[in-house]
């Protein structure tokens, strides 16, 4: 799934280098939307040295999940 333009804008605008606790700090001080948020969530726990790199790896993530065995529903 790419990116939304106000995650896009987010990232664009970041101060780098940023861990992922300053990306989150941030994205909450400039109201971003709760779904962008969860994703930068998501992140792996580390620095990041330019916005393409968070996009790299949202990316990454997203062709995962896309890849990934469904699971059947639980048997109730």
């Amino acid at each position: 799934m790419p990116t939304s333009p106000a995650l896009d804008r987010f990232l664009a605008d970041m101060e780098y280098p940023a861990t992922k606790d300053d990306l989150l700090r941030e994205a909450v001080r400039d109201g971003l939307d709760p779904d962008d948020r969860a994703r930068l969530a998501a992140l792996p726990e580390q620095s990041y040295s330019a916005g393409w790199s968070i996009r790299y790896r949202l990316a990454g993530r997203s062709l995962a999940d896309a890849f990934a065995p469904r699971r059947a529903p639980a048997a109730a």
